[in-house]
């Protein structure tokens, strides 16, 4: 047993506070900088066993050497600038692309502080993770959000149409599919009650798995997933990077180390919010190994093991599924995940409400589980009503169909808010008006007062009595 007056909080300590900024962003760093090389022979390597192919095998042993290669070949490449570019913009578009996606993870908890001896015969209390600030959340929506400009800028500023009709898909992009990625995140800041992503992993600690934010509202970390796909730009939702109509989008002018930047992005992009959706949905860093608290060094290794599994995710859907036409991807945006994404927040809010009114501590649950319950209806009969053989054009009925009992269900629960305001609002424009026919009436009775005691004057040309 450690004596506990030995034990010093590191941020408590200038020396160990500044060390530990520093050693935590060099780890982090180079641990984002590996992954991302790997992340590559990763995909290379699932997509050729998805393709019966045998995928890079030469470049040393079972072509593990093949991402060193390839960053080689990157470097020495010939770095050209077009003539009519805006050259500063061009060559700090990759910048404002990548620099986000390496600090977004700041602020994710990779484990539970870390207790290490010290030559000063004390142990520092080290926190496995570079800060856990109290709105945690609204900094990866900042963040998250700069990157695309990245892409934005380098459109604009290559003086090419196809990049600039790139950047201006990335742009409409991230405005349709950030409202969901918001709305799926609110969520677990409902359910919480804190912007903290230390909060958030704590709170789904207990019961193991059973507790994660996953099972409570599967619908938030769905949505969630999707509009995270859609931020990376990654298949199908790729349409910023369009070769078969953009010829590359919106890097096309870019080569050697600034399109490596692009490309180093996109992958940093993929290991940075696999651990975000793993911390806000599935425990972060709690299982599927036990006894963390017990040994924290292990909440980094289940952060690495769920990473891995969402990069395999991401890689077999780009695998499986084609890239979608551009008007039906922001067809997909405004009329399918926001929808459900405004569902999934009134799913939460009212498996909150509903749990709040019994004194039972277990009433959340409950609530959230009769909630899913009804949305699992909801949604079998309108898959039913979908296999069902299809009406005459005379009979059929706009009214049908899951978007719109999607939509009622939605209304049903926003509704009653709604309409207390209008009755206020009402109330008060009543009560204006009242209020502004008194003072009308005053005023009309104070001007014929006044005109019933002023002297009458004779008509001109009248003679004055005697």
């Amino acid at each position: 047993m450690i004596d506990p007056s030995l034990i010093i909080e590191c941020s408590a300590n200038t020396v160990c506070s500044v060390g530990h900024a520093v050693v935590m962003s060099l780890l982090l760093f180079a641990t984002l900088m590996g992954g991302f090389a790997y992340t590559t022979l990763l995909e290379r390597r699932l997509v050729a066993a998805f393709q019966h192919r045998v995928g890079p095998n030469r470049v040393g042993i079972g072509g593990i050497a093949q991402p060193i290669a390839d960053g080689i070949k990157l470097i020495t490449k010939e770095d050209v600038t077009p003539a009519s570019a805006d050259k500063v913009i061009f060559w700090l578009a990759p910048a404002i692309k990548v620099v986000p996606t390496l600090i977004v993870l700041a602020v994710v908890p990779l484990g539970p502080p870390l207790l290490l001896p010290w030559f000063d015969g004390h142990w520092y209390r080290v926190p496995l993770g570079l800060a856990d600030v109290n709105v945690g959340v609204l900094w990866i929506l900042a963040i998250t959000s700069i990157s695309t400009y990245g892409i934005v800028l380098a459109g604009w500023a290559s003086a090419n149409k196809y990049a600039m009709l790139g950047g201006l898909r990335a742009s409409a992009q991230m405005i349709s599919y950030e409202l969901s990625m918001g709305l799926a995140i609110v969520v677990p800041i409902m359910i919480v009650g804190s912007m903290s992503m230390g909060d958030i992993i704590e709170a789904q600690a207990s019961p193991p798995i059973l507790g994660w934010f996953a099972f409570q509202n599967p619908l938030a970390a769905g949505i969630l997933l999707v509009a995270m796909l859609a931020e990376t730009n990654r298949a199908p939702f790729d349409m910023p990077e369009a070769e078969s109509e953009l010829t590359g989008g919106y890097h096309t002018e870019y080569s050697g180390m600034k399109f490596a930047l692009f490309f180093a992005a996109e992958y940093i992009s993929m290991i940075t919010i696999s651990a975000i959706v793993a911390a806000l949905f599935f425990g972060g860093y709690y299982w599927p190994l036990p006894l963390v608290e017990q040994a924290p060094i292990l909440g980094p290794i289940n952060v690495f093991i769920k990473v891995v599994v969402f990069l395999a995710l991401f890689v077999w859907v780009r695998a499986t599924l084609p890239r979608i036409r551009y008007d039906r991807l922001m067809a997909f945006g405004w009329k399918v995940m926001l929808p459900l994404s405004l569902l999934a927040v009134a799913w939460s809010a009212v498996s909150l409400a509903l749990g709040d009114l019994t004194a039972d501590p277990n009433g959340y649950m409950i609530a959230a589980g009769i909630v899913f319950g009804l949305v699992l209806l909801i949604v079998l009969v309108g898959l039913w009503r979908r296999s069902l053989p299809e009406r005459r054009p005379e009979m059929t009925d706009a009214r049908a169909g899951l978007g719109w009992m999607i939509v009622q269900v939605v209304g049903a629960l926003i509704a009653p808010p709604f309409a207390v305001y209008d009755w206020l609002v009402k109330q008060r424009r009543e009560a204006e008006a009242f209020v502004d026919d008194l003072r009308r009436q005053r005023e009309q009775a104070e001007a014929a007062r006044i005109q019933a005691a002023a002297p009458v004057e004779p008509p001109p040309g009248t003679a004055e009595a005697p």
